[in-house]
């Protein structure tokens, strides 16, 4: 009996390595097996979110299937906390992550990125009249902010006090309930969540004029997924060269920055 239970174990064991040395996407394997699976976070409209019947909607959900019409397969979508995306993309556990990512230098070493699609910024909400009136403002203050995310990265570096979340709805609570000062967070979801926040009634929230910083936004891949990268780099420049990522942005009312800007 003793036998049969260690046999057990070890086919179990197998298929848990197994599961977590899954092979990187490929070109080949994302086509062979007909289908693109993304890992995103949902709490982060206009880019991603929930929808009534529990599906993920929103800018990138949108982007994302126009990129898998063009690979002739199709999309897979996975809910994940933001924070454990890149390291199941990195395994293996998912062919691309895809959720309002910031392209870094220090995300760079550990995954690759398509060329991004459109600048964004990091916007500052504090309560209605705050103090906090500008960037200059917020040393010595408490700042919420997202686990895992450019926000939470670039005010650790730059000296500032965080309180960090799992997910930005308990980061926008926390500036509310007055647990921080003020709320960092990408430009268009901080509209987003904002608008709908205050057009409910709650205690009513600003966005200051002056912005934190601004980044570019991609889809992460494994280091090992180059070819895969390179064809669906090819996608994403057609669809922002044709006007569609602009026509998506403008459907959820968001403005876009055009990649092209920067360089």
């Amino acid at each position: 009996m003793k036998k049969v239970i260690s046999i057990i174990l070890c086919m179990v064991m197998v298929v848990f390595a197994a599961a977590a040395f899954a092979a990187p996407a490929t070109l080949d394997s994302v086509k062979a097996k007909g289908e693109l699976v993304v890992a995103t976070s949902p709490d982060f409209p206009p880019f991603e979110s929930l929808s009534g019947d529990g599906s993920v909607v929103g800018i990138e959900m949108e982007l994302a299937a126009a990129v898998a019409e063009k690979l002739g397969v199709k999309l897979t979508v996975e809910q994940v906390n933001f924070d454990s995306i890149l390291m199941g993309v990195a395994s293996g556990s998912y062919d691309v992550g895809i959720s309002g990512f910031s392209v870094t230098e220090e995300r760079k070493k550990n995954v690759l990125f398509t060329d991004p699609y459109c600048l964004a910024a990091q916007a500052i909400v504090v309560v209605d009249g705050s103090p906090i009136a500008t960037k200059a403002d917020l040393e010595g203050k408490l700042i919420s902010v997202q686990t895992g995310t450019t926000a939470e990265v670039f005010c650790l570096e730059n000296g500032y006090t965080v309180e960090s979340y799992t997910n930005n709805v308990d980061a926008q609570l926390a500036v509310q309930n007055g647990n921080v000062d003020a709320w960092v967070i990408d430009d268009l979801t901080a509209a987003e969540m904002v608008a709908s926040n205050n057009e409910k009634g709650g205690k009513k929230l600003v966005i200051l004029s002056e912005a934190m910083t601004t980044e570019p936004y991609a889809f992460a891949f494994a280091k090992e997924s180059g070819d895969l990268v390179e064809a669906i780099n090819g996608y994403v420049n057609e669809l922002v060269a044709d006007g569609t990522v602009a026509a998506i942005f403008e459907k959820y009312a968001a403005p876009y920055t055009s990649p092209e800007t920067a360089k």
